[in-house]
């Protein structure tokens, strides 16, 4: 960019001379430049806009949800409030025992 301006300015009578064409060749320069970059990140652009259209959705969703009434206790099915215990441990004195008396009463 420090270039270009240092170029102006060296041929800063140029410029003043013929303001129209020097104009001209901005808008053309420009312009094309631009339709350029358009027409290579259209792709791009397209991505990042359905992008954005996705996470819309995702808010809206997630605002859905935050909104939805609590379910009441009575509406919670059985099967989640029941407890899992593990077996209770093994006493191999107590199984001794039971196998001795088990003997004796036969």
């Amino acid at each position: 960019m420090h270039d270009l301006i240092a170029f102006i300015g060296s041929n800063a009578a140029l410029v003043i001379a013929n303001p129209a064409a020097f104009a001209t060749f901005a808008v053309l320069f420009g312009g094309g430049g631009f339709a350029v970059g358009r027409y290579f990140l259209t792709e791009r652009i397209a991505n990042l806009e359905s992008r954005i259209a996705r996470r819309d959705e995702e808010i809206t969703d997630l605002k859905a949800r935050q909104k939805a009434p609590e379910p009441d206790a009575s509406t919670v099915p059985l099967f989640e409030m029941t407890e899992v215990l593990p077996p209770p441990p093994l006493n191999l004195n107590g199984l001794l025992v039971q196998r001795k008396e088990s003997l004796h009463v036969r």
